[in-house]
């Protein structure tokens, strides 16, 4: 009689590996937004699949602003696969480099999370971005951006539709 196959930690078997992050990314997000005492959003983001390694990010939602006002906004980027990462682009023509995430796996044991980091210069500005996959499937995609024009943490949570 042959023995079980050993159980697989949440994040091995959703996100897997560094290289397969990119992969589990394609399909439907419920999102949650919330920068912090500016705005709050609620929507959907979509990663579809273009040509090969590449995905085309397209968030929808309902902004909310401190005072109350509400509108609907979205936001576009392409995302291209990298070894052990991605890369993040503006979606402009061309193309313009926003970020590259190397994925590394933080802690050991069933508790792992997958997260990587990286920082961009948007004269005068600066972002510092990073990205956790979790074990229970979600991501979040933090931004802590400081500099003469902006000051403000903007924190997203992904869920998986359906």
């Amino acid at each position: 009689m042959s023995e079980p196959a050993p159980a697989l930690s949440p994040s091995t078997s959703f996100w897997g590996s560094p290289d397969t992050v990119f992969d589990r990314l394609a399909g439907e997000w419920s999102l949650q937004r919330n920068i912090e005492g500016q705005a709050t959003m609620s929507g959907v983001a979509t990663f579809t699949p273009l040509e090969a390694g590449t995905l085309k990010y397209r968030e929808e939602g309902r902004i909310r602003l401190a005072d109350g006002k509400e509108f609907d906004g979205h936001r576009e980027y392409l995302f291209e696969r990298a070894p052990g990462g991605f890369a993040v682009h503006f979606a402009e023509t061309p193309p313009r480099l926003f970020h590259a995430i190397a994925v590394v796996r933080e802690g050991k044991g069933d508790g792992d999370v997958l997260a990587g980091s990286a920082t961009h210069l948007c004269t005068p500005d600066t972002y510092d971005s990073s990205y956790r996959f979790l074990p229970d499937g979600s991501f979040t995609i933090r931004h802590v951006v400081h500099g003469p024009r902006k000051d403000y943490l903007s924190e997203t949570v992904f869920s998986r539709r359906g």
